[in-house]
């Protein structure tokens, strides 16, 4: 059983669209502790989804909608989520200026 703690997705979105920071590895199963959201702009808002995998994104799925970011803030989300084969963890922001980290482990 592998528990490493680690990064589990980095992205850096360039449009507004829905876009995939990390999907669970098959035969994996993953915790995710830390969330990170950096804005390197203008204050904005931004969301976080997480989906079974292969399912189309739906408004249950989302466990942040719409929340404010200030121009130049970072917040930290402790989400203590263990997610499962083929999940996905989806993030938005309404600027081009934002990056998301997602930190855990995953266990094999």
């Amino acid at each position: 059983m592998a528990t490493a703690y680690k990064v589990l997705g980095q992205v850096n979105p360039s449009s507004t669209t829905l876009t995939t920071l990390y999907t669970v590895p098959s035969s994996t199963s993953s915790v995710c502790s830390t969330l990170t959201v950096c804005n390197q702009g203008v204050s904005t808002t931004f969301r976080i989804a997480v989906r079974p995998g292969g399912a189309t994104i739906d408004p249950k799925h989302y466990v942040i909608y719409d929340n404010w970011v200030n121009a130049g803030d970072t917040i930290f989300l402790t989400i203590g989520a263990t997610l499962a084969t083929t999940d996905v963890v989806s993030v938005y922001s309404a600027t081009g200026n934002m990056s998301f980290n997602l930190y855990g482990s995953e266990i094999t």
